[in-house]
């Protein structure tokens, strides 16, 4: 019996944490991991690279339209390479807590029997920052024992790196839950390798992967495929293998040690992100 590895994918909004992830899977189930996403973004595209571009039907709104009688394949689509792929979706916009979606779901799935023994691993695409107990939920409830955020050099992504770091750190006492590392997802910014090797080491954790800038993501977003998919001989198509080996090997994982703002403000301050006259208090 195989022991599934539940992962939950943090990252501030726009990060490229959805093509991350999904990049990341393609290179597990290339060397024939079995592997479950399960999207806990309202906007439901946490799935699409994977479904070649095909919306799939959320889970909220599979409930809605159907009913809670349902099979699984009803809220299930296979995508590249066998993967197993759901969205949770969320509410219209402004009505109830996008959240929700993720609790809903993810006690639908386990009581379709949906986290089979033959799965190595489950992964949790999360909206965000960890503010709102529903996005916490992975975490909150035990499902995801191991933590990766995706991050920049950017100084936004820091902050907000450091504020699921704390969310880590909450939960990690009753839950169980451990932080694997950070993936940076680069912006070409100025020392960003250097500075995201002293923030990942002040925050108690490792720079798991950089994962260098190149158009090619772009372009395999444009025709709906992973780039090892899209282009499984080039060389960012690579960098995705090596960020899956990365994460099949690591065995390193730790509760955070959150910044105050003040340190961090030192330490973008120290790579030059910060005007020593700037104050980003957020």
């Amino acid at each position: 019996m195989s022991k599934i590895r539940q992962i939950a994918i943090y990252g501030k909004g726009g990060i490229g944490k959805s093509t991350t992830t999904q990049n990341l899977t393609a290179g597990l189930v290339e060397q024939g991991k079995k592997v479950m996403v399960v999207g806990c973004d309202p906007k439901a595209d946490s799935t699409r690279l994977l479904l070649g571009g095909l919306a799939q039907k959320t889970v909220l709104d599979t409930i809605r339209d159907e009913g809670d009688d349902i099979e699984l394949d009803r809220i299930m689509r296979e995508g590249f390479g066998g993967t197993r792929c759901v969205e949770s979706g969320g509410p219209e916009p402004g009505v109830g807590c996008a959240g929700r979606g993720i609790i809903t779901s993810i006690n639908m799935l386990e009581n379709l029997g949906a986290y089979t023994n033959e799965l190595d691993y489950v992964f949790y695409d999360v909206l965000g920052d960890v503010v709102c107990g529903g996005f916490a939920m992975p975490i909150r409830e035990g499902k995801a024992k191991e933590i990766y955020i995706v991050a920049s050099g950017e100084m936004m992504a820091l902050y907000a790196a450091n504020n699921i770091a704390k969310g880590i750190k909450r939960y990690a006492r009753t839950g169980g839950v451990r932080l694997g590392g950070i993936i940076c997802n680069s912006r070409n910014v100025d020392r960003e390798l250097d500075l995201l090797r002293a923030f990942s080491k002040e925050l108690g954790t490792k720079l798991l992967y950089f994962v260098p800038r190149d158009n090619i993501v772009q372009r395999a977003e444009i025709n709906k495929k992973t780039v090892i998919e899209y282009k499984p001989d080039s060389v960012q198509a690579q960098e995705y293998r090596n960020l899956a080996d990365a994460v099949i090997s690591n065995t390193d994982f730790t509760i955070p040690t959150p910044m105050t703002q003040e340190r961090l403000e030192e330490i973008l301050l120290e790579y030059g992100l910060m005007d020593s006259s700037d104050d980003y208090r957020i």
